[in-house]
């Protein structure tokens, strides 16, 4: 299993349709607002580590998403 907390921008007056697109997504598991330089957060999980590349890919990709930046979960 792998996670990731993938932080989006979303285009101006693009919010809601980002959201609900993002919601959508096979291995997001939650979505919720933020304040700060980003719009949105979107938890992924994956069971296999080979999926998540191309469910971060398809994440960008979306309508009304600008940006997006990875975070990896690690384990220690």
């Amino acid at each position: 299993m792998v996670s990731a907390c993938v932080l989006v921008r979303t285009a101006s007056g693009k919010f809601d349709e980002a959201v609900k697109a993002l919601r959508q997504v096979k291995g997001v598991q939650r979505v919720f607002p933020v304040l700060g330089r980003f719009d949105v957060v979107a938890d992924v999980e994956v069971k296999d580590p080979k999926d998540l590349g191309p469910t971060i890919l398809r994440l960008g990709r979306l309508a009304g998403v600008v940006f997006t930046e990875t975070l990896v979960e690690v384990t220690q």
